[in-house]
């Protein structure tokens, strides 16, 4: 968890063990009563923040925590995955709230640029797939959820952007198994942009009945296996603006 408050020109430093006073007391009142989610959390202690810091007019909190799945892999048995959940609350004073949930997800991205060169220099047939070189793409999708709203799940963030990389990644997998989603990786190519691009195209269907003032942020990074750089997107908008 990070926690911030922001200062009054008068005032030189903030009282910062009133924020771990307030992580120690939120940790025991959740021990006896779980958090619905994560944002939720995440606002309530920004609400409590402000109580703390009376001198204070804006608090934020972000956090983290590790998430785990069922997924079915590719020989069909299941096992657990592992995520990140993130999120963010910003408070005001005068009771104005805003809330973010959101996901860190690996995948796996394949260059179409190399792609294509080979296929020419190979002399591959339109219909035959080309090797290309791979990318570990690390992508971070946030919304905000309105106050009130509970149409905004975890889960079907995760499924969004997992189906915007070239391929999803498994923790186990046998050898034809790795063969095959490589393959399979090869027949989708895309740049770190597209990853974001897919993801904001599916956040639209998906949530086409939030209002338009909601944020929506798309961070994306691939990294690179034949460059000493990586490769990095994103994208910062509403969903109103993505509608227009």
């Amino acid at each position: 968890m990070d926690l911030f408050v922001d200062l009054p020109a008068s005032q030189k430093g903030s009282h910062m063990s009133r924020n771990l006073e307030l992580v120690s007391e939120i940790i025991d009142m959740n021990l006896a009563k779980p958090v619905p989610d994560l944002e939720t959390f995440c606002a309530e202690t920004a609400k409590l923040l402000l109580k703390k810091h009376d001198y204070a007019t804006y608090s934020e909190i972000r956090a983290e925590a590790d998430y785990f799945l069922e997924r079915i892999y590719p020989s069909g048995k299941k096992g657990l995955e592992p995520y990140k959940l993130v999120a963010e609350a910003k408070a005001k004073k005068n009771g104005g709230i805003k809330k973010l949930i959101g996901v860190k997800v690996i995948g796996m991205t394949t260059c179409p640029c190399a792609k294509e060169v080979i296929r020419k220099i190979g002399h591959y047939k339109e219909n035959e797939v080309p090797p290309t070189h791979n990318q570990r793409n690390i992508t971070t999708l946030m919304i905000e959820v309105p106050f009130d709203d509970k149409s905004v799940d975890a889960n079907d963030l995760i499924d969004i952007t997992e189906k915007s990389f070239s391929s999803p990644t498994y923790g186990i997998l046998k050898r034809n198994e790795e063969g095959k989603i490589v393959f399979n990786a090869h027949k989708n190519p895309k740049f770190v942009e597209d990853v974001v691009r897919d993801i904001l195209r599916l956040i639209l269907k998906k949530y086409s009945n939030l209002p338009k003032d909601v944020l929506v942020i798309v961070k994306s990074e691939s990294e690179e296996s034949i460059h000493k750089h990586n490769a990095f997107a994103e994208r910062i908008t509403t969903l109103g603006e993505l509608r227009t």
